[in-house]
């Protein structure tokens, strides 16, 4: 499971024109789902993005996590995470998982990032044609994938 992590200090997804999810100061999660993902991938990529200290302090150091800012999420399902580049000038999707195993995991992952958050998270909707704006603060951008966790 690959995630893309982006500190926010506005975000929003919108659905056919109407916005679907809108938050102030958080995080706006994308998600890329693989056929072997597993609920251990989704508990292990909750815990440490809940906990991850990449928000500011007193003395403007990242000290803080998510929890310690009583941040916000919108969490966005994005197979294009698993896009890979390497012949020709059309990505291949093909380690993208299909729906019938992403669906399921996608709304694993939102279950358990809301009980890691102890409140509900913003969501986009899987498969929908989706606009996501969002104002990165720092910016601070990370990647993140489930199976390099050492």
């Amino acid at each position: 499971m690959r995630v893309v992590v982006q500190r926010v200090t506005k975000a929003s997804v919108s659905i056919a024109n109407k916005i679907n999810a809108e938050i102030a100061d958080g995080l706006l999660i994308l998600v890329g789902i693989e056929p072997e993902d597993t609920s251990e991938d989704i508990a292990w990529l909750c815990r440490k993005i809940v906990n991850m200290r990449i928000f500011n302090d007193e003395d403007e150091v990242m000290n803080n996590s998510l929890l310690d800012i009583n941040g916000n999420a919108i969490i966005v399902s994005q197979f294009t995470l698993h896009a890979s580049t390497k012949k020709g000038n059309r990505p291949s999707y093909i380690k993208a998982a299909k729906p019938t195993i992403a669906i399921p995991l996608y709304e694993e992952f939102i279950n358990t990032f809301e009980k890691e958050l102890g409140k509900p998270v913003g969501t986009g909707k899987f498969g929908a044609d989706m606009k996501v704006e969002l104002v990165n603060d720092g910016p601070v951008t990370i990647l993140i994938d489930s199976k390099n966790k050492s």
